[in-house]
């Protein structure tokens, strides 16, 4: 058996005693498997590298055989020596990260279960996509895209060997590639190059501002390569055609990677996002977390799964769709790593507490001991609010807040001062040059407000809740309209819920939230964020509506107040 490395297909002497360089030996045994007639016409740039490695010695009829083996048998032998011909550094710089078989197979399974008529290798690098559909499916046409000719030439190598289909390499661009026009259904598939936006030239951002307002959306110019490959599969692709795309994941919280996360819940229609695990290693020589996507285009997203992935043999067969989060949720969500944070599966028959209502933390004052009253402040009751200015008043309260009495006042003045009658300006006038004296004006909070002396504090919450405690959260029903400041989280429902429903959801919360699905700091303290606490499992909509059902769910010692 012959080792196809770079010893044995490179380093030899040439007439006059020059090394071939290994470029040229990876193009030499490329052609040697039939590159040259594989893939349609090569362009002019894959034929002057031909032209230039045609005047190195071919790779022995041994090297050829064994290679063509390893191809068959599932190896990338023009990969291997590829890596070995270009650094780390240089790989880096071009944006080639090559994708390991333990990721490759499994995007490649779930895009041949969606049945295609062809397949698109976007940025193909040695082919790996593409033979692992041909070796699926010989007869699966494929169309394998890259800008470096070296790589459609291995690509072209691939075809020969593997396929029994029509297949066209092409060498160019991807975002401005033209596909064949094509009635039936096209899957995107493959490992975007990652470039960051410097490396990119002027008119390639052009093209990605051009793009993204093509399809109603808006790219920052700090976005990388691997977001022109999403904008232009939203171009290239129609309506039922389908994408599997392996990406670093940090598209998911960073603003550039907004244009991504809306192409997903609109135009792209994003179906699944495997977050692995960097520890995993999913790109060789980085310690980066990577996100496989799933998504069909022009599909309306009700939700889209979330899944943690811990290692790469966890991958599997991109199966489990994990934990889905509807499509209200993820428009309004500045970032989408807190979807992958809680792991806890929703049971069946359950849905998130976000689907129902949005938590929101309480107005931050700045100075409580300024716009916190205690009592005898003198101001007119239009900017008194009864609020809850402390946890214990809601573990105090039980099922239900029913009084305000005892609840302090927090004052909340009106951005617009000549909204105010006269008399209570002139108590109001007095009351802020006090409050000036204790340098409530000049605080961090109050300098970034509309008006240093508007606390702007939420409507009343329907319900209110604990999130930083030793003990969980309680859920309190807000029978008096009381306000809240940041001490507690206001429920604020999507729809018009009902008294019944409002009850039972917080009965329900109450007798199922543990301290373990929160954040657990030193000395046993656990926090609730909103966007977890917005994860949170409770009953469907349909069960806390139904009363019967609701208690039989919760068992028979649900009761309400």
């Amino acid at each position: 058996m012959i080792r196809v490395d770079a010893t044995s297909v490179a380093g030899l002497p040439h007439d006059g005693g020059v090394t071939i360089p290994l470029s040229h030996s990876i193009v030499q045994l490329a052609i040697s498997l039939g590159a040259a007639d594989a893939g349609g016409p090569l362009t002019k740039a894959e034929s002057e590298l031909i032209a230039e490695a045609s005047e190195s010695p071919a790779p022995s009829a041994e090297v050829a055989f064994e290679a063509r083996d390893q191809l068959l048998a599932g190896g990338d032998p023009l990969g291997k020596l590829f890596y070995a011909l270009r650094d780390a550094a240089e790989r880096r710089g071009s944006g080639t990260v090559y994708t390991p078989d333990e990721i490759v197979e499994p995007m490649v399974e779930w895009t041949l279960r969606q049945k295609p008529d062809r397949v698109v290798d976007a940025g193909c690098g040695s082919g790996r996509y593409t033979a692992s559909l041909l070796r699926h499916n010989p007869a699966m046409p494929v169309i394998a895209i890259d800008l470096d000719p070296l790589a459609t030439i291995m690509t072209r190598a691939t075809v020969a060997v593997l396929a029994k289909a029509d297949c066209l390499v092409v060498q160019g661009d991807f975002t401005r590639a033209q596909l064949p026009k094509f009635g039936g259904r096209t899957a995107f598939v493959g490992n975007p190059p990652y470039l960051r936006h410097h490396q990119l030239p002027a008119v390639s951002k052009a093209w990605a501002q051009k793009a993204a307002a093509i399809l109603g959306h808006k790219v920052s110019g700090l976005a990388g390569l691997h977001v022109y490959f999403f904008l232009a599969t939203g171009l290239l692709g129609k309506k039922g055609d389908v994408g599997c795309y392996v990406t670093s994941a940090e598209w998911l919280d960073v603003n550039y990677g907004s244009v991504v996360r809306s192409l997903l819940t609109e135009t792209l229609g994003g179906e699944q996002i495997h977050v692995i695990d960097p520890e995993a290693e999913p790109f060789e020589g980085t310690q980066t977390t990577a996100a496989v996507t799933t998504f069909r285009i022009g599909s309306p997203v009700e939700s889209i799964g979330f899944r943690t992935v811990p290692t790469l043999a966890a991958l599997g067969a991109l199966s489990d769709t994990g934990n889905p989060v509807a499509y209200a949720r993820l428009v309004e969500a500045s970032r989408w790593s807190t979807f992958i944070r809680t792991r806890t599966l929703v049971p069946e028959g359950s849905i998130e507490l976000g689907e129902l209502v949005r938590v929101h933390r309480g107005a931050v004052t700045g100075a409580n001991a300024v716009w916190v009253s205690r009592g005898g402040s003198g101001l007119p009751e239009s900017v008194l609010f009864p609020s809850i200015t402390k946890a214990r008043e809601l573990f105090a309260a039980g099922s239900t807040l029913t009084t305000s009495d005892g609840l302090r006042d927090v004052i909340d003045i009106p951005t617009d001062l000549d909204l105010l009658d006269e008399a209570e300006r002139k108590t109001i006038d007095k009351f802020l040059r006090g409050a000036r004296k204790l340098s409530a004006h000049s605080g961090y909070v109050a300098r970034n407000r509309k008006a240093w002396w508007a606390v702007g504090l939420r409507a009343p919450a329907p319900v209110l809740a604990t999130y930083m405690a030793r003990r969980p959260p309680a859920f309190v029903l807000n029978e008096v309209g009381a306000r809240h400041i940041n001490i507690a989280h206001g429920l604020y429902p999507r729809q018009e819920l009902g008294e019944t429903v409002l009850r039972n959801l917080a009965l329900a919360l109450n007798s199922s939230v543990v301290l373990g699905q929160g954040r657990t700091y030193s000395g046993g303290l656990t926090k609730f964020e909103p966007r977890e606490m917005e994860r949170l499992p409770i009953p469907n909509l349909a069960t806390l509506r139904n009363y019967d059902a609701f208690t039989s769910a919760m068992g028979s010692n649900a009761t309400i107040d």
